[in-house]
């Protein structure tokens, strides 16, 4: 389940019979394998994880009571959607005490084994495997969510979605249970299925899960680096924590990055900034986001947007755009969320996910841009802020690929006003030391004539 090489496809349930359809080009999808229950399950749910999950133990066995596939993992989901005022939203999924397994079974020599929960208000995910004469691999993993459910309040289209992800798992040899510690990730749509603490075995031979491991690579490189390729970090020293021994290498300022989305060939969100993520966890941390090594997503609308930087090490970050109406003639925006997801630890530290959808800043006239030069703290939560260098956005009407003439914050406005004013005090002292340099010489000089 981790470790997948994989090609994503989203696809919508429509009515009628059960069958996934690409929106895209409305061609159809084979349905996610729905076989015969022949097959007796075990599950069980674990302790508290990343994103208030449970562990989820599944033993799949025949009807002779033989162990087929066993399974234990912690899984979650986060889930952008479009509410009816067409702004963006995040819920969060994570299987419950009320996790069922129908559809689960063993297989046979004409249906693969399947791997199947289903959890919440219609919500389900299923993996089904395939093997050659030494080795067992994922084939099909399906993830549906139900819309109607209450955590996505006011969502524009209700009902079931799913997302199908295809391609194997690195292939596992036989007889080998697969393990993986490390959080991993796949992305589909507006998707993030996070996956860790794996433990796998398909194909169980003799109804006994077998005693031999095979690791996953992330968890073989159990050292982590202090310096990741497109990040810094180091510590922060604060006043009630004890002076380092050593004198540790100050955080430079993050590179200025420069990102975009498209809408066909025009580019309809600009944005220009640095980015620095000021994390609290076990220890406070200082990460610099390299632009050369950020990817850029997201989604452009009239009353929202939302601007999505993917670092190479599985740093999401999230910013959330939206208008807002100050009088009847009168459209500002507004950046109005913010949603970090942090699935590489820091420091050995657990992976942290947090946002804030309660933010009204950046506010500048629809049509223009908005620019702060100096740098602004976000607020994302106590343990979590981002700071922002040289910022400068336009999410909303961007006219011929380029910014439109920039509001600038109070701070640079400010300076700017404070600039001429110090240079004018300055100007005045030279004025007055030149003129009593000048009182002064001219005494001395009436001082000379009359002793003369």
């Amino acid at each position: 389940m981790t470790g997948l090489g994989l090609s994503l496809r989203p696809s919508v349930r429509l009515a009628g019979p059960p069958a996934l359809v690409n929106m895209a080009t409305r061609s159809p999808w084979p349905r996610p394998l729905s076989l015969p229950c022949c097959c007796l399950l075990l599950l069980a749910l674990g302790g508290p994880g990343f994103f208030q999950s449970h562990a989820v133990e599944v033993n799949v066995k025949d009807l002779s009571n033989n162990t087929c596939i066993y399974a234990e993992w912690m899984m979650s989901f986060l889930i952008k959607y479009e509410t009816n005022s067409s702004e963006y939203k995040n819920a969060t999924l994570k299987p419950s005490t009320n996790v069922t397994h129908d559809g689960s079974t063993c297989g046979n020599n004409t249906h693969a084994p399947l791997l199947a929960i289903q959890f919440g208000a219609g919500h389900s995910w299923s993996i089904n495997f395939t093997k050659t004469n030494e080795t067992y691999q994922g084939n099909i993993i399906s993830f549906t969510y139900n819309t109607n459910d209450a955590v996505f309040k006011d969502a524009k289209t209700k009902g079931p979605i799913t997302i199908v992800v295809k391609d194997p798992m690195r292939p596992v040899q036989l007889n080998t249970v697969y393990k993986c510690h490390h959080l991993d990730s796949i992305e589909a749509a507006n998707v993030s299925l996070f996956f860790w603490n794996v433990t796998l075995q398909a194909f169980v031979q003799n109804g006994t899960v077998s005693k031999n491991d095979s690791t996953c690579e992330a968890d073989r490189s159990t050292v982590a680096p202090t310096t990741v390729a497109n990040l810094t970090t180091a510590p922060i020293t604060t006043a009630s924590s004890p002076l380092p021994t050593t004198t540790s290498k100050p955080v430079e300022k993050p590179l200025i990055g420069n990102y975009s989305l498209k809408e066909g060939d025009k580019i309809c969100l600009l944005a220009t900034m640095g980015l620095q993520l000021n994390v609290s966890q076990e220890k406070p941390v200082l990460i610099n986001i390299n632009p050369k090594t950020t990817n850029v997503t997201g989604s452009c609308g009239n009353t929202s947007a939302t601007l999505r930087l993917n670092d190479s090490n599985k740093r999401f970050i999230d910013f959330t755009f939206a208008v807002k109406n100050t009088t009847a003639n009168t459209q500002r925006f507004y950046l109005k969320e913010v949603n970090i997801t942090l699935i590489s630890s820091i420091n050995g530290s657990e992976p942290l996910n947090a946002g804030n959808n309660n933010l009204s800043i950046w506010d500048t006239f629809l049509g223009s841009s908005y620019m702060c030069q100096k740098e602004q703290t976000v607020l994302v939560t106590e343990d979590l802020q981002i700071h922002t260098f040289d910022l400068r956005i336009q999410p909303f009407k961007v006219q011929d690929n380029k910014y439109s003439k920039a509001e600038e914050c109070f701070a640079d406005s400010d300076l700017n006003f404070l600039i001429p004013i110090a240079v004018g005090v300055a100007l005045g002292f030279l004025i007055i030391l030149v003129f009593i340099s000048y009182v002064i010489g001219r005494r001395k000089s009436r001082t000379g004539y009359q002793s003369v």
